[in-house]
C-alpha cells in the first residue's frame, strides 16, 4: 500500500498499537484477571472475586473520565500531545512492572497497582489517538486506523504466545512454576510496551503553534476550547447520536475484553484453554480489521461497525448460556476477533473525519472519555448482576452467566443510536486513485 502521507510516520504510529496491546492482552485481558482470581483473591467466591474485578475496572475508567477531557482540551491548546503520551507511557510501564512485586493474598494492593496501569494505558491511548490527524490524509484513516488494530492484535499474540510458553513449560526458561512465569510476563509487557513505543515517540510529529505559551496560558486556553467544545457538541445532533451510539457499544465491547478471562475461570473452564482462546482472538482479529477497513471503503465504516454490533449481541447472550465447553470457548473467541479489531478500527477513523479541524486534542479528549466512561457503566453491570444473582441464591457459574448476559442490551441501544448517524455530509474515504494501490 503506498500513502500520500508520509510512511515512517504511519507506520511508527501503526507500532504504538503493537507495543500497548501487550499491556491490553498479557495483562488486562488474560493474567491479571486470572491471577487476581487465583491468586491474589484465592479462597474467594467467584461472586466476590467478580464484583471486586469489575468495580475496579470502574474506579479506573471514573478516574480516567474525569482527567480525559481536561488533557485533551490542553493538550490542544498547547500541541503537548507527544509529551503527554511519553508520560503516561511511563506510567503505565512502572506500574504494570509493580505487578510482579505484588504477594498472594494482597487483592487490594494488586487491584490498585492495576487501576494506576489502565490510567497509564487509557491516557495514553488518548493522545496517540489524537495523533492520526497528523500522521494520515481523512481518505486513507480507515486503512490506517485498521492496520494498527491489526499490528497491534499481531503484535501482543507474538508475545502472549511466548508467555503461554513460559506458563506451561517454565522450566525451559529457568522458572520454578506458572506462577513465576505469570509474575514474569508483566515485565514482559510492561518492556514490550516500552521498546514498541519508542518508534512514535521519535518519528511522528505533531503539528505545532508558532509561538511558545507559558503553562498557565494553555491550561486557560485549553479549559476555554473544552467549552466550547461542549457548546458545538450540543448543537450538533449527528456528532451527539455518534457519541451516545459509541458509548454504549463501545462499553459493551471492552468489557467483553476485561472480563471474559474471569467469566471462563467461573464457568469452570481450564486455565490452558481460556489462553488459547484469548490467542485466537488475537491472530483472527489480526486479519480481519485490516480487511474490514478496506471493505468500509465500499460499504462504508458505519454499516461495518453495525454488522460488529449483531455479532456482539449473539456472542454476549450465546457466550452467556451455551457455552459449556472449551471447545465453544474457543469457538466465541474466534467470532469476537472477528468483530473486535474492526469495530475499534472503524469507530476511531469514522469519528476522526466527524471532528473540526485542529481541534483533535480537544475532540479525542472527548472520545476517550466517552470509552472511559462507559467502560464504568460495563463492569459495573456485571458486577452487579452477578452480586444480585449472588444474593438471589444463585452462585458460581450461573451468575457469571447472568453476568455476561446483561451486556447484550449495551450493544443493543448502541446500534439504534448509530443508526441515527448520517454520513452522508461526513468526509468520505474514497477508494485510491489509480496508481496508489498495491
Amino acid at each position: 500500500m503506498r500513502f500520500e502521507s508520509d510512511r515512517k510516520a504511519i507506520v511508527s504510529w501503526c507500532l504504538y498499537d503493537w507495543a500497548n496491546s501487550a499491556f491490553a492482552l498479557t495483562v488486562m485481558a488474560a493474567f491479571f484477571p486470572a491471577f487476581f482470581t487465583k491468586y491474589w483473591c484465592s479462597g474467594a467466591d467467584t461472586a466476590i472475586i467478580t464484583f471486586r474485578l469489575g468495580m475496579g475496572n470502574t474506579v479506573a475508567g471514573l478516574i480516567v473520565a474525569v482527567l480525559s477531557p481536561v488533557l485533551g482540551a490542553i493538550a490542544g491548546a498547547g500541541r503537548a500531545k507527544k509529551k503527554f503520551l511519553f508520560m503516561f507511557i511511563c506510567l503505565g510501564v512502572v506500574m504494570t512492572s509493580g505487578l510482579f512485586f505484588v504477594a498472594q493474598g494482597q487483592w487490594l494492593f494488586a487491584l490498585t497497582t492495576y487501576i494506576f496501569a489502565r490510567m497509564g494505558f487509557s491516557l495514553a491511548n488518548l493522545f496517540y489517538d489524537a495523533f492520526i490527524i497528523d500522521v494520515a490524509l481523512p481518505r486513507e484513516r480507515d486503512v490506517v486506523s485498521s492496520l494498527g488494530y491489526g499490528l497491534g492484535y499481531l503484535g501482543c499474540g507474538i508475545l502472549f504466545g511466548l508467555n503461554i510458553l513460559m506458563y506451561n513449560k517454565p522450566s525451559l526458561f529457568g522458572l520454578k512454576d506458572g506462577v513465576e512465569a505469570i509474575r514474569i510476563s508483566f515485565l514482559s509487557a510492561a518492556a514490550w510496551w516500552l521498546i514498541f513505543s519508542f518508534p512514535v515517540l521519535f518519528f511522528v510529529r505533531e503539528k505545532r503553534q508558532v509561538g511558545r505559551e507559558s503553562i498557565g496560558t494553555v491550561v486557560k486556553t485549553g479549559l476555554g476550547k473544552l467549552r466550547a467544545m461542549a457548546a458545538d457538541v450540543s448543537k450538533d445532533r449527528n456528532m451527539l447520536f455518534f457519541i451516545l451510539a459509541y458509548w454504549f457499544y463501545i462499553d459493551g465491547v471492552d468489557t467483553v475484553v476485561i472480563m471474559a478471562k474471569n467469566f471462563g475461570l467461573s464457568i469452570g473452564l481450564p486455565m490452558g484453554v481460556l489462553m488459547i482462546a484469548l490467542l485466537c482472538v488475537q491472530f483472527v482479529a489480526f486479519p480481519c480489521a485490516v480487511a474490514f477497513g478496506f471493505l468500509a471503503r465500499r460499504i462504508g465504516a458505519k454499516t461495518i461497525i453495525l454488522i460488529c454490533i449483531v455479532m456482539y449481541i449473539l456472542i454476549t447472550v450465546g457466550g452467556a448460556w451455551v457455552l459449556k465447553t472449551g471447545t465453544h470457548f474457543i469457538i466465541f473467541a474466534c467470532l469476537t476477533g472477528t468483530a473486535q479489531g474492526a469495530i475499534q478500527a472503524l469507530s476511531r477513523s469514522l469519528y476522526s473525519r466527524m471532528i473540526p479541524q485542529d481541534r483533535e486534542g480537544e475532540y479525542f479528549g472527548l472520545y476517550n472519555t466517552v470509552g472511559k466512561f462507559a467502560v464504568i457503566l460495563g463492569p459495573a453491570i456485571v458486577a452487579v448482576a452477578n452480586i444480585g444473582a449472588y444474593h438471589f441464591g444463585l452462585r458460581g457459574a450461573v451468575a457469571s452467566r447472568c453476568g455476561i448476559s446483561a451486556l447484550a442490551v449495551l450493544f443493543f441501544v448502541g446500534g439504534l443510536l448509530l443508526l441515527k448517524v448520517k454520513t452522508n455530509g461526513i468526509t468520505p474515504c474514497t477508494p485510491l486513485r489509480q496508481g496508489e494501490g498495491v
